[in-house]
């Protein structure tokens, strides 16, 4: 992969990996929420299981989409669902004074990982990664591309839980707090909007 090729992809990943989107605005009311030692097994679930996706897509799991049509479809529906139920769960998630409610838990390592597979911005991440940056689908090809993505995603996305962890300052106050949770149930609801 020449220089020019590389510097492509590493602003791609950087510009897909820092602007806002499902798991970023997730991380971010986690941080917030939960503070950012608490939100480590999500961002991992995420840096780990989106490079992991981008390895799929490259050896071809996109094809089970051409054989099958319907299940593109299907999986949309899904992921629409799912961050429905997901922007609930924030919108109603407490104040940080009960972060260490049973109720009240950041997303485990393993459900952020599996949440890349519904995630639209991710599937769309993957699949233009792959498609521009290792159109040849060699392994090697493949590899790189996601461990560049893996490289740049993580501390973009860390920022985003710093971001929300900084914000616990101004969300002391319950009522504020609310309407954080609120916001960001609605920021993630918009972000379903490029994909509906």
């Amino acid at each position: 992969m020449n220089y020019e090729i590389l510097s492509a992809l590493m602003l791609f990943a950087f510009v897909t990996s820092i602007t806002p989107g499902p798991n970023n605005i997730m991380l971010m009311s986690s941080g917030s929420n939960f503070g950012f030692k608490q939100t480590i097994p999500h961002v991992l679930g995420v840096g780990l299981g989106f490079t992991f996706m981008i390895m799929l897509v490259g050896f071809g799991i996109i094809q089970l989409f051409e054989v099958f049509p319907i299940s593109y479809q299907i999986l949309k529906i899904i992921s629409v669902v799912y961050l429905l139920y997901l922007a609930f769960k924030i919108a109603i998630s407490g104040n940080n004074i009960s972060k260490n409610s049973p109720k009240s838990q950041p997303l485990t390592f393993i459900q952020a990982a599996l949440f890349q597979w519904v995630n639209p911005k991710a599937w769309t991440m993957a699949l233009t990664a792959i498609s521009i940056y290792a159109p040849s689908k060699s392994i090697g090809a493949i590899i790189f591309v996601a461990l560049v993505f893996g490289t740049i995603n993580l501390p973009c996305i860390c920022s985003w839980v710093v971001l929300g962890k900084k914000m616990q300052v101004f969300l002391t106050d319950v009522k504020r707090h609310q309407v954080f949770n609120i916001t960001m149930a609605l920021l993630l609801l918009g972000s379903l909007y490029p994909s509906i």
